[in-house]
C-alpha cells in the first residue's frame, strides 16, 4: 500500500506526513458526519501514513475534539494518530493568561481523552485588529501568552507549541523571529501563495510576504492551512461554510480568482481539488498541508493527489503568472 512522504517539522525533531486531515468546520467530516464515518476517516488516514489529525477547541465549539476523542478511545494507544489542537484567547483571558491557557488545554485533553497533545497552538490572529487579535506585546511580554504556553509544555500537556500566522504580517514575523514557538500555521494556496512568493503591489488581497521564509530561517515547522480555500478550490458547489479570512475575499471574489486559475491551466485530467493539493505540496518550506473533507470520497481524492506528487513546474509557473 502506498504511504505518504514524511517531512521534518522544523526543529521539533518530529516527522510529520506531508498531508494531514483537518477536523475543522468547513470540511466538517469530524463534526457533521456520523461516528462510523469518522472512524473510517481516521482509520483510512492511518493506512496511508497520515498519522496526525489537526483540530481546535473552536471547531464545532468542542465537537470536533469530542468526536476525535471518541474514536481515539476505541484504539490501542500505540496505533492512535498524533494530535495538534488550538485555543483562541479572548480579552478576558488576558487577566489570567496562565490560568486561561491551562484550563483551555485541560478541557481540550478531556474532550480528546488524552494526557497530552503533540502540538498546542495559539489560534488568534496577531496584530492590532479586532478584540480577538493579540498584539506582539500580549504574546511576548514577561508573563504573556508565550510564557503561558511554555508552562503547559513544561507541565507535560503538550510536547511542542505554536502559533497561527494570520493577522498583520509584520507582527507575525516578529513573533516568529522571537523563536518562542516551534510551529506556525501558514495560509497558503494557489489563490494566495504570498507567504512564499512575491506578488504584485495590486494583488488585491492579504500579502503574507516573507512568512514562510521567516519560519524557515528560525526553524519553525509549518502547517499549511486553507490549501483548498475553504472549499472554493475543491468544488463549484457552495455549502455556506466558505468563511474568508483574508482581505477582499468574499466567496464571489475567491471564485473569480479560482476561475482565472482554471482558465490559465486549461483542461487537466484531475479534479480541481487535486490540483490545489499538489500545488501546496510543491512548496518545500511547508512541512505538512492540512486538508478539509466532508466525506470519505474527499479523503480518497486528497490522498490520490498526494501520491501523484507535487504539481509539475509548468503548471506552477502558469498559476504564478497571475500573481
Amino acid at each position: 500500500m502506498k504511504k505518504l512522504l514524511q517531512n521534518s517539522l522544523g526543529k521539533t525533531g518530529l516527522k510529520i506526513p506531508e498531508l494531514i486531515l483537518g477536523g475543522g468546520f468547513v470540511g466538517g467530516v469530524m463534526i457533521h458526519s456520523d461516528k462510523a464515518t469518522q472512524e473510517q476517516a481516521i482509520h483510512r488516514c492511518l493506512e496511508v501514513g497520515a498519522d496526525w489529525i489537526d483540530t481546535a477547541q473552536m471547531y464545532g465549539n468542542g465537537e470536533s475534539e469530542t468526536n476525535i476523542g471518541e474514536v481515539l478511545a476505541g484504539m490501542p494507544a500505540a496505533h492512535r494518530p498524533r494530535i495538534s489542537t488550538k485555543i483562541a484567547l479572548g480579552p478576558e483571558d488576558l487577566h489570567d493568561v496562565n490560568g486561561s491557557v491551562r484550563r483551555a488545554i485541560e478541557a481540550s485533553l478531556e474532550r480528546l481523552k488524552l494526557d497530552k497533545v503533540e502540538v498546542y497552538q495559539l489560534h488568534n490572529r496577531i496584530g492590532s485588529g479586532d478584540s480577538d487579535w493579540l498584539s506582539t506585546y500580549d504574546i511576548l511580554k514577561p508573563g504573556g501568552v508565550a510564557d503561558a504556553f511554555q508552562y503547559i509544555k513544561e507541565a507535560g500537556l503538550a510536547d511542542h507549541i505554536g502559533i497561527t500566522a494570520l493577522g498583520e504580517p509584520n507582527s507575525v514575523r516578529d513573533v516568529i523571529a522571537s523563536e518562542r514557538f516551534e510551529t506556525a500555521q501558514v495560509y497558503y494556496n494557489l489563490l494566495n501563495p504570498s507567504a512564499g512568493k512575491n506578488v504584485s503591489p495590486n494583488f488585491g488581497t492579504t500579502d503574507f510576504r516573507g512568512i514562510l521564509g521567516a519560519c524557515y530561517a528560525h526553524g519553525l515547522g509549518v502547517f499549511g492551512i486553507r490549501i483548498l480555500a475553504a472549499g472554493v478550490l475543491a468544488t463549484n458547489e457552495r455549502h455556506g461554510r466558505e468563511i474568508p479570512i483574508t482581505e477582499n475575499s468574499d466567496p464571489d471574489a475567491e471564485t473569480a480568482r479560482a476561475d482565472a486559475v482554471w482558465r490559465v491551466l486549461g483542461k487537466r485530467d484531475e479534479d480541481h481539488a487535486a490540483t490545489a493539493i499538489r500545488y501546496a505540496l510543491a512548496e518545500q518550506k511547508i512541512s505538512t498541508s492540512i486538508f478539509g473533507a466532508a466525506s470519505l470520497q474527499h479523503i480518497e481524492v486528497a490522498f490520490s493527489a498526494a501520491f501523484d506528487g507535487p504539481l509539475e513546474a509548468e503548471a506552477v509557473n502558469k498559476i504564478d503568472s497571475l500573481l
